[in-house]
């Protein structure tokens, strides 16, 4: 597995990395489904074994996928795999238990020591602030101190950033000046450029995290018709997965695929993913890899496309 510097971390990890929101299994907050349904522990545990056996050393959790069920996942896997070959990260900031803000300094301080636990880890690497809905400018300033002094303290090591909106992102980029920034991009949804996230990022030498590059499956062409998903599945809020022309367009774009990366072992999800890369030699991808053979196949996965190719595969998804 190819690896990328990530930014002034100095780390190296894997391009394609692990997203594990869906080891939470099914899910919600309130009325609004938030996980993903029909996953089990077992296939969970195997594609963390199988990604440490072909290289994928970043994994990306939070502390709200199942309530702690996917960190704890995370955090039993010690006795075979050696912790300090994984480079772990987890996020704080969706569960307001209570407080009148997101980022409550009483809450954040219970969540990192409740992360530290069900990972089974002394200190995480990347500990990100889940999103940017700040409540108000001494929420943001008492929450970016907090998060600091976790570092000082040594509970983590670097400070993310991450949201589905990088414009979002880029109101307090400068203020929280993270180590690393995990925006929502795929070639179906792209803000990387119009945002000003691309030049900030080459200019502070920042590390980026891409999660949801197939836009939740539906950009690999599975989908026949719409699809409807159980209560508690996070697929319930995409009203693409529910549109029969976008659902056709899907298909039309696999065959396309297909025949123009028909050497490659996975055509598609080489364009749809690597297509991210070009543009991006301090980034890496967040796939969701729910068992065995979705590690194998994010194993061939992660060499960048050329600027010609990823600019066929970009404007593909655009028509």
């Amino acid at each position: 597995m190819k690896q990328v510097v990530l930014g002034r971390t100095n780390e190296k990890v894997s391009t394609i990395s692990l997203g594990t929101w869906s080891y939470g299994g099914g899910n919600k907050s309130g009325d609004t489904s938030i996980g993903w349904t029909g996953q089990n522990d077992e296939d969970s545990r195997a594609a963390l074994q199988r990604a440490w056996e072909v290289g994928i050393n970043h994994w990306d959790t939070a502390d709200v996928y199942g309530n702690g069920r996917s960190e704890k996942i995370i955090g039993a896997m010690w006795s075979t795999i050696p912790r300090k070959e994984i480079f772990l990260a987890t996020k704080v900031g969706w569960n307001k238990e209570g407080f009148d803000t997101w980022y409550h300094p009483s809450m954040m301080r219970r969540h990192v020591e409740h992360s530290l636990r069900n990972l089974q880890v002394d200190e995480i690497d990347l500990y990100y602030f889940h999103h940017c809905n700040f409540d108000s400018d001494t929420a943001f300033e008492d929450a970016v101190e907090l998060m600091r002094r976790f570092k000082e303290e040594g509970k983590i090591r670097f400070i993310g950033l991450s949201d589905w909106d990088s414009n979002k992102i880029m109101k307090y980029i400068e203020r929280v000046d993270p180590d690393a920034v995990q925006p929502y991009r795929s070639v179906f949804d792209d803000m990387h450029h119009s945002s000003g996230l691309k030049d900030w990022i080459e200019d502070h030498n920042i590390g980026v995290c891409f999660f949801s590059p197939l836009k939740h499956g539906l950009l690999t062409g599975k989908y026949t018709e719409p699809a409807t998903f159980p209560d508690g599945d996070f697929r319930q809020n995409v009203n693409e997965f529910g549109d029969a022309d976008v659902i056709q367009r899907m298909l039309e774009n696999k065959v396309v695929l297909e025949k123009k990366f028909k050497d490659h072992p996975q055509p598609v999800i080489h364009g749809v993913v690597d297509a991210l890369l070009t543009d991006a030699p301090t980034g890496c991808i967040l796939l969701g890899q729910r068992n065995v053979d979705q590690v194998d196949a994010a194993a061939e996965l992660g060499e960048a496309l050329s600027v010609e190719d990823s600019r066929f595969v970009k404007d593909l998804y655009r028509k």
